[in-house]
C-alpha cells in the first residue's frame, strides 16, 4: 500500500505504518476527566464517560435512526446496495475512531462527533438541503450542519428534564465547527457566514458564544471532519462506478486514482470489476488515513501543543491531508462534480426530489393545521418566520420515503424518483 504522502508510490506493509495500538492519550488530546460539562447539570455516569454517554444518546435517537433512509448521494435507488446516509455515518465514525486511536485522542469523542455530524441532513441529500434554503431564504436559511446542532440541542424530545440531548460541552463545540472556526475573535461571522451572518440554530442557543466559534475545533472534531471528506471520496467513488455513471477507465488522468488503478491491474490481471473497485476504495482510504495521520504527526511536532486548548488556539488545522494529497481531495471532487453529481441521470432525479421538498415547504406553510398534531401546538402564536423554522424543522426530519408519500397525500402529480 503506498503512504499517503506518496501517491502511487511502492507498496508497504500497512501494519508497520506508526500510530497503530493503544496508548495513553496525548496531552493535547480532550480529557473526559475535565469535561466542560453539560447545559443541564446531570450526575456523573460511574460507568461511561461524558463522551461515551454523548456517542450512546445519539445512537439511540430519533434523527439517528431516520437515517438509514435519508439519501446519500442520489442515484438509481432501486439497487439496495449504494451508500445511504446512515451507512456513509458509520463509516466516517469508522475512520473518525482510527484516526484519534493512532494520535492518541480520545476515540470516543472523535467517534460522537461523526456519528452526529449528519443529523441534519434533510431528505434527498444535498437536493433537498438546497431546496429547502431556497425556501427559507426569507427567514434566514437551511444549513445541515446547523440543523444537526439543533437537533441535539432543541428539537430531540426524549428526556424528562431537557430538550435536545444536552450533549457535553467538547461535544456540542465540535459539532458546530464541524467546517472550522465561524466568527473572527470579535465575533463577526466570517466565512460562509460573513455575508448572511450565523445561522438562527445556533444563535438559539444559550451562551452559544461559549463554544468558542472564533478558534478551531479539538483534534478530535477536526479527525471526525477529515474522516467525512475520506469517506465521500472513495465511497462516492466507488457508488459512481457501481452506477454506471462513469467507468474505471475514466479515472486514469486522477492523480494517485491512475497509479493506484494501474497497480492493481498489474497485480491482478484478470481480477473480475467488483474486485477491482474495491481494491481501488480500500487502497484509497488506506493512504489517506495514512497521509492524515504523518501530517498531522508533523504539525504538531510543529507547534507542540500541550493541551486541548493549544490545538482550538492553534493558527490553522492540525488533522489533515498534506498538501499532496489535498490536491488528489480536490481533482477527486472536480471529476466527481460533473461525472456523478451533474450527471443527466442524477439532474433528472434531483429536480423532481427538489421539487417534492419546495411543495411540501409550500403546503405546511399554506396551511400549518396540515402538520401533524404535536406540531401544531402553538401555531397561533408563531409569528411567520417562527412558523417557516417549524416546518422546515419537519421537512428536513423526513425520509425519502416519508417525504414521497407526504407529497403523494397532498398532491397529485408526484415526480416519480428513478
Amino acid at each position: 500500500m503506498t503512504t499517503g504522502n506518496e501517491p502511487g508510490g511502492k507498496e508497504q506493509d500497512v501494519t508497520a505504518s506508526p500510530g497503530y495500538g493503544a496508548e495513553p492519550r496525548a496531552s493535547y488530546a480532550v480529557d473526559p476527566d475535565a469535561s466542560r460539562g453539560r447545559l443541564v447539570p446531570e450526575p456523573s455516569s460511574p460507568t461511561r464517560t461524558p463522551f461515551q454517554r454523548d456517542r450512546d444518546r445519539i445512537v439511540h435517537s430519533t434523527a439517528f435512526r431516520r437515517l438509514k433512509d435519508k439519501t446519500q448521494v442520489f442515484v438509481q435507488q432501486e439497487d439496495d446496495h449504494y451508500r445511504t446516509r446512515l451507512t456513509h455515518t458509520i463509516e466516517v465514525a469508522q475512520i473518525a475512531r482510527a484516526l484519534a486511536r493512532a494520535l492518541r485522542l480520545d476515540e470516543d469523542l472523535a467517534e460522537a462527533l461523526a456519528l452526529a455530524h449528519d443529523l441534519g441532513h434533510t431528505p434527498f441529500g444535498h437536493t433537498g438541503e438546497d431546496a429547502l434554503d431556497e425556501a427559507m431564504t426569507p427567514y434566514g436559511g437551511f444549513d445541515h450542519n446547523a440543523q444537526s446542532f439543533r437537533i441535539v440541542t432543541k428539537l430531540e424530545h426524549r428526556y424528562a428534564e431537557f430538550d435536545g440531548l444536552n450533549l457535553s460541552w467538547e461535544t456540542l463545540e465540535g459539532l458546530v465547527k464541524h467546517n472550522g472556526p465561524l466568527t473572527d475573535t470579535d465575533g463577526k461571522p466570517i466565512g460562509g457566514f460573513a455575508d448572511k451572518g450565523l445561522p438562527a440554530a445556533i444563535l438559539a442557543y444559550p451562551g452559544y458564544e461559549d463554544l468558542m466559534l472564533w478558534s478551531w475545533p479539538s483534534a478530535e472534531a477536526q479527525a471526525a471532519a477529515i474522516s467525512d471528506d475520506i469517506a465521500y471520496d472513495a465511497h462516492d467513488l466507488e457508488d459512481g462506478l457501481r452506477a454506471g455513471l462513469f467507468s474505471v477507465g475514466d479515472l486514469a488522468d486522477i492523480p494517485f486514482v491512475g497509479e493506484t488503478l494501474a497497480m492493481i491491474r498489474k497485480r491482478y490481471p484478470d481480477l473480475e470489476p467488483n474486485r477491482v473497485i474495491h481494491e481501488l476504495t480500500r487502497r484509497l482510504i488506506t493512504a489517506m488515513i495514512e497521509d492524515v495521520i504523518a501530517e498531522a504527526l508533523r504539525r504538531l511536532a510543529a507547534c507542540e501543543p500541550k493541551t486541548a486548548d493549544d490545538i482550538r488556539k492553534a493558527s490553522g488545522p492540525v488533522v489533515t491531508f498534506s498538501p499532496v494529497v489535498a490536491g488528489v481531495d480536490r481533482s477527486l471532487k472536480a471529476f466527481l462534480f460533473p461525472r456523478m453529481y451533474r450527471h443527466s441521470d442524477v439532474v433528472r432525479i434531483r429536480k423532481g426530489a427538489a421539487r417534492i421538498v419546495s411543495d411540501l415547504f409550500a403546503c405546511f406553510m399554506a396551511d400549518p393545521n396540515r402538520l401533524p398534531a404535536e406540531w401544531c401546538e402553538d401555531l397561533s402564536d408563531l409569528d411567520e418566520r417562527r412558523l417557516a423554522r417549524r416546518v422546515a424543522d419537519y421537512v428536513a426530519g423526513m425520509t425519502d420515503r416519508f417525504a414521497v408519500n407526504e407529497h403523494r397525500r397532498w398532491f397529485d402529480d408526484t415526480p416519480e424518483l428513478r
